[in-house]
């Protein structure tokens, strides 16, 4: 009775009396002690509301029963697909909803409605994957803010392809905690290529100048994340690379040169198809003979073999004689040895990798210098 007098004064009360109305109505049926009588009156009740040609009372209910679990389903589900403001409210705030309905919310629905349902306090992967998938650009720029979302790796890439140009996103997921090195390394290869075509754009360098500058940037940072980057993670990293075309020559005798031995033997076991604890056993033993039928049947360049077996054997010596252990004294140590095998070679290819040697030392000279300063001025 109760209900059907508060239905009756709906009809002729003022928009702001109803709004109050209502909302009190979705708390008292949420919260209050009712017999399950007068509670089916009270949903029957506020579904009729849904009807109400106010939006401000469609979202005062939408406002009382947004965070209530035991809120009617098919009311949540019709406010949902209410004005903007109102869907876009419980879809960021309701649990009644489950992943199906929240998959097919985020594969069709307007930019807005997709950012609410990236911004709910816990997300699925399964719905981080949709959005990852179709999702604007805005939508997903929350989904990856969300310390609540389950992002699977698959998602972050995808994330990272659609939408690594873009220096905020390309931001937000450096930021995120366990990003994977794969797709760390595909955002640092979009930050060298933007960097590239700024410095053309504003004809600072020429084209070539720039694509050389950035291409070894790129290895560099390349080079240090993989020396931070768990064994386990090494393969997909190395994969990546080789998908992509930078698993280079130069890049590999570069992680070597600065010590990274661990990266190669990854690098060798992906490019010849034979396990790693057997590339491992082949390069760590010293043996020259199986180090290069398996060099060459990881196809890298046969010029450069020479470089790789002096890099590896200075690294071997280094650890079992002493040597010199910062890294630029290590790396110089290291690029001097390599370089004392080419003096005499005259090859394009040669001097091309030699080039290539004698910059990366200087690049190590300028990181030892800046560490240097850093230090000097923290004493």
């Amino acid at each position: 009775m109760i209900v059907q007098q508060f239905l009756h004064w709906m009809e002729t009360a003022p928009t702001p009396r109803r709004a109050e109305a209502v909302a009190s109505l979705g708390r008292a049926y949420l919260f209050s002690d009712i017999d399950d009588e007068t509670l089916s009156e009270m949903e029957a009740a506020m579904t009729i509301v849904l009807d109400d040609p106010s939006a401000e009372v469609r979202l005062a209910l939408a406002r009382s029963l947004a965070a209530g679990l035991e809120a009617p389903r098919h009311i949540m589900l019709a406010l949902a697909t209410d004005a903007t403001e109102i869907g876009a409210l419980v879809l960021s705030r309701s649990p009644v909803f489950v992943d199906a309905e929240l998959v097919d919310i985020a594969a069709g629905a307007e930019p807005a409605l997709q950012t609410a349902v990236a911004s709910r306090p816990r997300l699925s992967s399964a719905v981080s994957a949709a959005i990852a998938e179709v999702g604007e650009r805005d939508t997903c720029l929350t989904l990856v803010h969300n310390d609540g979302a389950m992002i699977a790796r698959i998602s972050l890439r995808r994330m990272a392809e659609r939408f690594g140009d873009d220096a905020e996103i390309r931001e937000a997921l450096l930021q995120r905690p366990g990003l994977p090195p794969d797709v760390r390394q595909l955002l640092i290869q979009r930050l060298s290529c933007a960097l590239g075509e700024m410095v053309v754009g504003k004809a600072w360098v020429s084209e070539d100048r720039a694509r050389t500058l950035t291409r070894e940037a790129c290895d560099r940072a390349t080079v240090a994340l993989a020396a931070e980057t768990e064994t386990d993670e090494l393969v997909p990293l190395v994969e990546h690379l080789r998908v992509t075309g930078q698993l280079t020559t130069a890049l590999l005798l570069r992680a070597v040169c600065a010590g990274n031995v661990a990266v190669f033997e990854t690098a060798l076991s992906v490019l010849s198809h034979v396990p790693e604890a057997r590339v491992a056993s082949l390069i760590r033993a010293g043996r020259n003979q199986g180090f290069r039928a398996l060099y060459d049947k990881a196809g890298l360049p046969p010029m450069a073999f020479e470089a790789f077996a002096t890099a590896i054997e200075t690294c071997r010596e280094i650890a079992e004689r002493g040597g010199p252990r910062d890294r630029y004294r290590f790396t110089l140590h290291m690029v001097e040895t390599v370089l004392s095998r080419y003096r005499d070679i005259t090859d394009g290819e040669v001097n091309e990798l030699t080039a290539m040697l004698r910059r990366f030392a200087a690049d190590q000279a300028r990181v030892a210098a800046r560490d240097y300063g850093r230090i000097a001025s923290a004493a």
